[in-house]
């Protein structure tokens, strides 16, 4: 199949020329022609792999059919800012011959401007349900034309605390919309959901089996979490790495190796829920500029972003939750592109590791860390091929200079031995520390938090790896899972599915949260609303 074989409307498909798309990509062949028959639909596909265009050209081609303009006729759901924008780009780009007006709704922009661009009249939304919600609680935005809507990057959106208000947004558009639910997985709440706010799905999966790309190569090392830097620098030096996402648990540990890296050399910042909405975006475009080599990440604060270039992505900290490793994987290899995927290992993690192969239904093999003596070799050839290279650009001074040390008596070969000591110094590459071996390799089954049932055991044990924290709110209070779930994914900006045990008594709550959210957590103490009330979170 070619996109000239799909039925779409005339000026779609010569803008769809233009861009020079010419052959669907496995997602698109097969989602593109259910929505253009108007069906409901679900895709599952990993990210990078055209999922956008796969929504983006049916939704169009129902807007060019029919000229009715003056109201919100699509409505696009993303779990980022950074995704809502893109989307909203790549619908303008896709739709401009059709004079399509599309308005990105996110947080962190003026209720001013966005309410102003409405009243002049909008065609496609592509919002945070956040935000979203904001502007339908106060009757600012009308969605009872609705006639197609999509929910992008749904099980991001759930891990999130978004559940509550996707189902508040679907209630508000019309029962005879058109509804896609594009998702990288398919948990149960998102079947729920489809179940209950999609008519008669069709399914679109693609990649069965591994779950991550099979471009992607992906390695693991085992090393302890004290020489992980070391190690780090050891793959940036020897694995030709030109741009990387490094991902870490907390937003302390993204500033922390950034700065660790900065001081060793190496282009690095950090990015994080902290960062204003203006500060993430100078970020990213200094990343996609290739002015920043690595980007340090949390799991959160890399939902949604959508870069191309990305050779290697680091799990400096393996995830907690196996899902989030396919998303990080799922960073790089994009578009086509080959791309690797480095995981340093602790042997405290050798579980988290196995769980994450279970899941991804890939074996991650494990490699041995460059040595030194690698790794000065690898800066030997590219020290050479620098000055190898730097022969046509040398300058009669510089021939002069070595002309004149000849004449004095100088050796040759002592002068340019010399000529690379001092380029290799003006390098001012990192120095190689040592790596303490560690010996055992084996995976261990047992290791790392377990999440599943566990027979003989005391359902209200804490779980290893956890800490259990109380609130001051419980049944009484109509307190349920999801309003757990949802307060402290949102308010302390970490992966709800990292929770471990909820259990809910008639005045208080407890739940077991991992141990390296802990602080970030308590730190918004006292900001959390559970069901009808605010409430406090503390160490039991």
């Amino acid at each position: 199949m070619t996109f000239s074989d799909l039925p779409l409307h005339a000026d779609l498909a010569a803008t769809v020329a233009d861009l020079g798309y010419e052959q669907p990509t496995p997602i698109q062949e097969g989602l593109i022609p259910v929505l253009l028959s108007g069906r409901d639909a679900i895709g599952q596909a990993r990210t990078g792999t055209g999922k956008t265009a796969a929504f983006a050209l049916p939704l169009l081609h129902k807007l060019g059919a029919h000229a009715d303009r003056g109201h919100i006729r699509a409505l696009v759901l993303a779990p980022t800012r950074e995704l809502a924008v893109q989307v909203s780009s790549a619908v303008f780009t896709y739709g401009r011959s059709l004079n399509v007006r599309t308005l990105p709704i996110t947080g962190g922009q003026p209720y001013h401007k966005q309410t102003r661009r409405l009243q002049q009249g909008v065609d496609v939304v592509v919002a945070t349900p956040g935000r979203l919600v904001d502007l339908l609680n106060q009757g600012l935005i009308d969605l009872s034309h609705v006639e197609t809507v999509v929910l992008d990057e749904a099980d991001e959106m759930l891990s999130m605390g978004f559940a509550d208000d996707l189902e508040t947004i679907l209630q508000a558009t019309p029962q005879g919309r058109q509804t896609a639910l594009l998702s990288a997985t398919l948990p149960s709440r998102i079947r729920q959901i489809a179940s209950t706010y999609l008519n008669d799905p069709e399914t679109i999966a693609v990649a069965e089996g591994d779950r991550t790309a099979a471009a992607i190569e992906q390695r693991a090392y085992l090393v302890r979490s004290s020489d992980k830097l070391s190690a780090l620098v050891r793959l940036i030096e020897t694995d030709d790495v030109t741009s990387a996402l490094a991902f870490v648990r907390t937003r302390e540990a993204t500033s922390r190796l950034a700065a660790d890296l900065t001081e060793l050399g190496y282009a690095a910042e950090p990015i994080s829920g902290e960062l204003s909405q203006g500060a993430r975006t100078a970020v990213l475009g200094r990343f996609k500029q290739q002015k920043v080599r690595i980007l340090v990440a949390t799991d959160v604060a890399a939902r949604g972003l959508d870069i191309d270039h990305v050779s290697h992505v680091f799990n400096v900290d393996l995830p907690i939750d196996a899902e989030a490793y396919v998303h990080r994987v799922g960073r790089t290899g994009r578009a086509g592109r080959d791309g690797t995927a480095l995981s340093l290992v602790d042997p405290r993690e050798r579980g988290l590791l196995h769980r994450v192969e279970r899941y991804a239904k890939r074996d991650i093999p494990f490699c041995d860390l460059p040595s030194v003596e690698e790794v000065e070799a690898v800066r030997t050839e590219r020290l050479a091929a620098a000055v190898t290279e730097a022969l046509d650009a040398a300058t009669d001074i510089d021939r002069k200079l070595v002309l004149d040390l000849v004449t004095s008596g100088e050796d040759p070969m002592r002068i340019a031995a010399a000529a690379f000591a001092v380029a290799r110094e003006a390098r001012a590459e990192a120095p190689i520390l040592p790596i303490s071996p560690v010996h055992d390799r084996r995976p261990s089954h047992h290791s790392g938090p377990s999440r599943g049932p566990s027979h003989g055991r005391d359902r209200n044990a804490r779980e290893e790896g956890y800490v259990r924290l109380a609130i001051d709110a419980g049944r009484d209070e109509g307190v349920l899972p999801k309003h757990v779930v949802s307060a402290i994914a949102r308010t302390a900006d970490i992966p709800g599915r990292a929770l471990g045990k909820i259990l809910i008594n008639d005045t208080q709550t407890l739940v077991d949260v991992p141990a390296n959210f802990v602080d970030q957590v308590l730190a918004q103490s006292g900001d959390y609303r559970f069901g009808k009330r605010m409430a406090a979170i503390e160490k039991v």
